[in-house]
């Protein structure tokens, strides 16, 4: 071998090995707590999560409060890890520099979201005592949104200077926002792979709260039972936000499954039926879906049929891939139809109108006409409010399976 053929293979060498080092997973596992920020719609949204490392296997969990949200599945690929959402069509993509993870939080066709993260502190300094101001309990939001509301809820839990919250509108809540009191104020955020919410709460002295959402939104809010709130507008009613069109006409339908298979009313003569207006998109569907299928499990045997009617994005409409791994996430049995495109809500569903919340569960009774709707789903987030939908809903499949069938 000649000199230069030797300086060629030991360059050779030398960039195989720079290679080998720099796509070399990080020293240490990844295994803990970690405090990261998701950037969205240009704003920063602090948040918690979990990565835990065994063996060549990864996963990382989302919270929601007490809920957690883990991946679906996860690899490294050299210095680079990635964490499949597939019940939100997403993935996490980092890599580790220097102790920091930095990365994307991929979407699938929708804009993503840049992350960045470190270790957890667990240690955090305690503000004086008594500097803290009480916020907690239910307050009234003024606010006219696109839906036709008038007002929102805003429900805290606090503990000294720890405080969660949650705002309840008519189509379900944010989820947990979690956060704590600091330079006079509380800052509140949430991330569980969807939603990411950031809410600056400042308590002013004729006791209302000024609000910040997202560094865009301000909004104020008033305790619940006081004189202020006695005069403001009150929340919508899920149980008469959406109405039908006429209570005589029987319910009808037909929509492929996400097999192909033509699935029409016709398929549920004589059952009570529960209809779930949804989408695999769509935060709400998510708290919503654990809650169908205790319900089907539970009154399947009775008489009632849960069917959905998924409303998604073009892409999911021609290939399900997410709505897929939304139903094996929460277990879904029962017929899952592809209604058709978000916005092709009102056409395909005519016969109830005011129709523009997800989700949004109609009600069948045995003799094909729709006997109530309820608009949206609380999570366990909106505490009691979350206890009084479930049990109103479960009232109202209880009395319709009282009913007798039909005469034929």
């Amino acid at each position: 071998m000649t000199s230069r053929m030797r300086l060629i293979g030991a360059r050779s060498a030398l960039v195989l090995i720079g290679l080998a080092v720099s796509c070399a997973r990080p020293e240490g596992p990844l295994t803990g707590r970690w405090a990261g920020i998701v950037e969205a719609n240009k704003t920063e949204v602090p948040f918690e999560f979990e990565i835990v490392e065994d063996g060549e296997a990864i996963r990382a969990s989302f919270f929601d409060g007490d809920l957690r949200v883990t991946s679906t599945d996860g690899q490294w690929y050299g210095d680079e890890v990635r964490l499949a959402f597939a019940q939100y069509g997403a993935e996490l993509v980092a890599h580790v520099r220097s102790g920091q993870l930095v990365g994307m939080y991929n979407r699938g066709t929708r804009v993503p979201y840049p992350i960045r993260a470190i270790r957890a502190d667990a240690g955090k300094a305690a503000p004086p005592p008594g500097a803290v101001p009480d916020i907690a309990g239910e307050w009234t939001i003024p606010h006219d949104s696109t839906k036709g509301e008038r007002a929102w809820r805003l429900l805290v839990r606090q503990a000294g200077a720890d405080v969660s919250a949650a705002i309840l509108r008519v189509d379900g809540d944010t989820g947990t926002l979690t956060g704590g009191y600091r330079d006079g104020g509380f800052l509140l955020s949430h991330f569980s792979g969807a939603r990411p919410l950031r809410l600056e709460i400042t308590p002013q002295a004729d006791g209302s709260l000024a609000l910040l959402q997202n560094k865009q939104t301000e909004l104020k809010a008033y305790r619940a039972d006081d004189a202020q709130a006695r005069a403001l507008p009150t929340p919508s009613d899920p149980a008469a936000h959406t109405r039908v069109k006429d209570p005589q006409a029987r319910f009808t339908f037909q929509f492929p499954n996400v097999n192909g298979h033509s699935v029409s009313h016709d398929d549920f003569r004589g059952k009570v039926l529960v209809v779930s207006i949804t989408g695999s998109w769509c935060p709400n569907c998510h708290d919503e879906a654990p809650f169908l299928v205790e319900l089907d499990r539970n009154y399947r045997e009775r008489g009632l049929a849960v069917v959905a009617f998924s409303f998604e994005e073009e892409d999911q409409l021609t290939a399900p891939v997410r709505l897929r791994a939304f139903m094996r996430t929460y277990g879904i049995t029962y017929p899952v139809l592809l209604a058709g495109l978000p916005e092709q809500l009102a056409e395909k569903v005519p016969q109830a109108e005011n129709l523009n919340a997800f989700p949004t569960t109609l009600f069948v009774g045995r003799d094909g006409r729709i006997r109530s709707i309820h608009a949206g789903f609380a999570s366990p987030a909106s505490g009691a409010f979350f206890s009084k939908g479930k049990n109103e809903i479960i009232g109202t499949v209880e009395r319709l399976l009282a009913e007798p069938p039909p005469q034929t």
